[in-house]
């Protein structure tokens, strides 16, 4: 295998895992090029919702988890923030377990001192906080239209 690239930081969001279209192959493909100094994984990582109602679980999925766990090893910071559909680790927030950060917000400092406020954008969904049912028919008529 070639050298991973090292990058400061690395920012992902969405990916739904444990949802059968979520794009688990080219994540992989995408953490096995890169060793960040800092990994965000900026909410909906797992997907709670999905998993509720049924697993649905691929060896690429752990393959995943298992890459995340190597950058924790080789000393990368891993800030997991809550999205709504891994609302269930905001029960946990804060909390800190080694190099894994489970926060519901974090600021993340550019090269040239800026500060950037990194959050899942659920937080200012009217739906998810005040029509969850509304919110649940969107995301069932979505996977609809995957399938």
């Amino acid at each position: 295998m070639k050298q991973r690239v090292k990058v400061r930081s690395l920012f992902i969001s969405d990916v739904h895992l444990g949802c059968r279209y979520c794009k688990a192959e080219e994540l992989l493909e995408l953490l096995k090029h890169y060793q960040p100094d800092t990994l965000y994984l900026v909410g909906d990582i797992i997907d709670g919702w999905k998993m509720k109602k049924n697993i649905y679980w691929t060896d690429t999925y752990s393959f995943i988890l298992r890459r995340i766990i190597g950058m924790m090893k080789a000393g990368t910071k891993i800030y997991y923030l809550t999205g709504n559909h891994d609302e269930f680790l905001r029960h946990f927030t804060p909390q800190q377990f080694g190099h894994l950060e489970i926060v519901n917000e974090v600021i993340h400092e550019s090269v040239d001192g800026r500060k950037y406020l990194v959050i899942h954008g659920d937080i200012f969904d009217q739906f998810t906080k005040n029509a969850k049912w509304l919110y649940h028919l969107g995301d069932w008529a979505y996977v609809t239209a995957l399938w």
